[in-house]
């Protein structure tokens, strides 16, 4: 009866969200009780981002975390949600796994090697390094030349920011479950690879002039590749015309021979290819 009475009392404190409907049916109530509250962030307010607080009570399940804090903590922007830096470290640390996260540094500070690495040690004693983040990185990945980066008002915060993501995603993945954090995202980081995010766009569709000017976009280069894709004025046309007489030209009195047709073997008659064949 104990036994019983201790199974059902984990599965309460476990709950999946989207494990039945009851589940659903008890998160809908817990959300309309977090929609109805003022001190949640405004995408978890109202009954219409209801949908936003299921789920953010199924993510702090996962992580075991309160509800308020991953509101608090997830951003969305353009519909993709991420974590904030803070947060990431604050889970790893408490994530009984490892010992709290170290920051070593290397390097001069404020030059292009001034360098961060995260490190912790695990339960058997072993201590984990997590990748080296350098000011040298994030000038090559275009982190630090984009308007508004903090990594030129505050480089050493931001080395150990990103030092303690590259740590998290190759000790403790589950953690972030696959997302980002907000400071990734503002920075353009590209996770995996093979794979090219798009350029942001602002409220108008367009990319910021700094974004154009790191890709390597500009008004030569567009309409460069507008006149290459397709002609602008009539010259283009008409010597494609001219070239299209020329060929008619050459290929008379000699008309294309008609493709054989092949032999139809009647219904039935077809030989079964065998699939035993050595």
């Amino acid at each position: 009866m104990d036994n019983n009475v201790s199974i059902v009392r984990a599965e309460d404190s476990q709950m999946s969200v989207f494990g039945s409907s009851s589940n659903f049916d008890t998160a809908q109530r817990m959300a309309k009780a977090l929609c109805s509250s003022t001190i949640v962030p405004t995408a978890y307010q109202g009954t219409n981002n209801l949908a936003n607080c299921i789920i953010a009570l199924d993510i702090a399940n996962r992580l075991n975390s309160n509800p308020l804090m991953i509101m608090q903590n997830l951003y969305v922007v353009h519909g993709m949600p991420s974590f904030s830096s803070k947060f990431l470290i604050a889970c790893l640390n408490n994530c009984g796994k490892f010992s709290p996260i170290r920051y070593e540094f290397k390097g001069t500070e404020g030059a292009d090697d001034w360098s961060c690495r995260a490190s912790a040690v695990d339960k058997q004693g072993e201590i984990l390094y997590g990748a080296w983040v350098s000011i040298k990185m994030a000038k090559d990945e275009g982190w630090f030349a984009k308007n508004g980066s903090k990594w030129k008002t505050m480089p050493e915060l931001m080395l150990q920011y990103r030092a303690a993501a590259f740590f998290q995603r190759v000790y403790a993945p589950e953690i972030s479950m696959g997302l980002i954090t907000r400071e990734e995202f503002d920075d353009g980081v590209i996770i995996e690879e093979g794979i090219q995010s798009a350029p942001a766009t602002d409220d108008n569709g367009a990319i910021p002039a700094d974004d154009k000017e790191s890709l390597g976009i500009d008004g030569k280069n567009a309409a460069g590749s507008e006149g290459t894709a397709a002609p602008s004025n009539g010259q283009g046309e008409g010597e494609q015309s001219q070239q299209g007489q020329g060929n008619g030209a050459n290929n008379e009195g000699h008309a294309p021979e008609p493709a054989p047709t092949p032999a139809k073997t009647p219904l039935g008659k077809q030989p079964t290819p065998s699939i035993f064949n050595d």
